[in-house]
């Protein structure tokens, strides 16, 4: 795994101090992250009263977080800015399980697999909270209460609380049972499991809040109902909406492909762009939940999406601040650069191999022999002419560049010299029609 950029986590003292953040709750509500929760008056008054403990957790079933869960981290941040302290779960038993799927049990991965992307998520976690202070966070793992638990101790003292007509009444599960697939009864006890995490955190740390996502809510209120049974005490929950664009497509998945927090997984780059690619309709609500921006900010880029949608100023800001929320400022800055570079309006020479690599990931990209490197030739290697003849009338009417720089005679051949980290090629036809090609992977 790539190593994780410095932390963003801001002054937390001037946030606490913020206005916005006097009613969390509140603020929560305004910002669209309730879809359903416990007794939403006493989730007020308890949020605006002396600090709590509340929890996420965040099961390694694969070795990267993904968008989804950056709304359970943005939320867990918005709760400690307040001055609330967050338990941030990475299950390392719960994912050796994995939660029901509606459509098919889960490929159970190996406990070593686990364990090593145990470590991948807690570093990604750190990043979005503060671990210093009176509500520094703290990391915790559910294999560490669990691993210790004989079966016949965890039927005894935890199983004794669950009734199955309530478990199987459970949505996710009610589907399960219903498709020819079923339900094995490792996933059908993964409620009970998180709900003995809810229980555990409870005794020894005095938690009394769970986030996570509205489509766990039969896990989360599994715990809450635990609790109760077990302790005679009231706890709390929030289940935040699942978040879908305005047109009701999955939000986060193009073409069944994830948006990864892991710069190896998806890139800086194309991180920005799937932002930056926010249509009208979405983007103030993603700034709402996906940013730390004011209520001011957000109506004014409102307003500007509303007068001069062309300009793309909100979706500018809010590709800017969650890329660097999620990769750190210096990333986002050359991925800004990257963008200006392809089009000339930067130097391409500036850019690491990976930001350019990345940059033009989605460009058409060919290998071509270091001795076929006249502009003709690259010009039709690349697609980007049909013919010798059509490439020759593009450089003559001044529509031939390399690497941003023009071409005017037809028989020029780029030299070695001029190959960007010793193998690439920026070629472009117009303004717009671009092409990498790579002298490298010829070799």
């Amino acid at each position: 795994m790539p190593q994780q950029p410095e932390s963003p986590v801001r002054n937390k003292t001037a946030q606490q101090n913020d206005p916005s953040f006097a009613n969390v709750w509140q603020e929560l509500r305004w910002r669209g992250l309730v879809q359903v929760s416990t007794d939403e008056t006493e989730l007020e008054a308890l949020l605006a009263g002396d600090p709590i403990v509340f929890y996420c957790g965040f099961d390694p079933t694969a070795p990267s977080l993904h968008l989804g869960n950056l709304v359970q981290l943005l939320t867990m941040r918005r709760l400690q800015l307040a001055g609330h302290r967050p338990l941030a779960l990475v299950g390392g038993s719960t994912g050796l399980v994995g939660d029901p799927r509606p459509t098919a049990e889960r490929t159970m991965n190996t406990k070593e697999t686990v364990a090593e992307w145990v470590g991948y998520l807690q570093g990604q976690v750190q990043r979005f909270l503060s671990f210093e202070g009176a509500n520094g966070a703290r990391m915790v793992n559910n294999l560490d209460w669990t691993a210790p638990m004989s079966a016949i101790d965890f039927l005894r003292e935890v199983g004794k609380y669950f009734r199955v007509g309530t478990m199987i009444k459970k949505d996710i599960v009610a589907t399960r049972l219903n498709s020819d697939e079923g339900i094995s009864y490792a996933e059908f006890s993964y409620q009970i499991l998180q709900g003995m995490d809810y229980l555990q955190l409870f005794r020894e740390y005095g938690c009394v809040l769970q986030t996570g996502g509205s489509d766990q809510w039969g896990n989360l209120t599994s715990g809450t109902d635990l609790v109760r049974k077990a302790e005679g005490a009231g706890v709390h929950a929030i289940g935040t909406p699942l978040i879908t664009n305005s047109d009701g497509t999955k939000f986060g998945k193009s073409e069944g492909n994830a948006v990864w927090l892991d710069p190896a997984m998806t890139s800086p780059y194309a991180m920005y762009q799937f932002w930056l690619n926010t249509s009208d309709a979405d983007v103030v609500d993603r700034l709402r939940i996906f940013t730390f921006r004011s209520r001011e900010e957000i109506a004014a880029l409102g307003v500007a999406t509303e007068q001069q949608p062309h300009r793309r100023e909100a979706q500018r800001m809010l590709a800017y601040d969650v890329t660097s929320l999620v990769h750190g400022v210096d990333a986002t800055e050359k991925v800004i650069a990257a963008s200006a570079a392809l089009f000339g309006q930067g130097e391409l020479g500036d850019l690491d191999e990976s930001t350019l690599t990345a940059a033009t990931a989605e460009l058409d990209s060919v290998t071509v022999s270091p001795s076929a490197l006249g502009i003709v030739d690259l010009l039709v290697a690349t697609g980007l002419s049909a013919s010798n003849s059509a490439a020759r009338r593009t450089v003559a009417e001044g529509g031939a560049y390399v690497n941003n720089l023009k071409i005017t005679d037809a028989e020029h051949v780029v030299g070695e010299e001029a190959l960007l980290h010793h193998r690439y090629l920026l070629v472009r036809r117009g303004k717009r029609n671009l092409a990498m090609a790579d002298i490298g992977a010829a070799g």
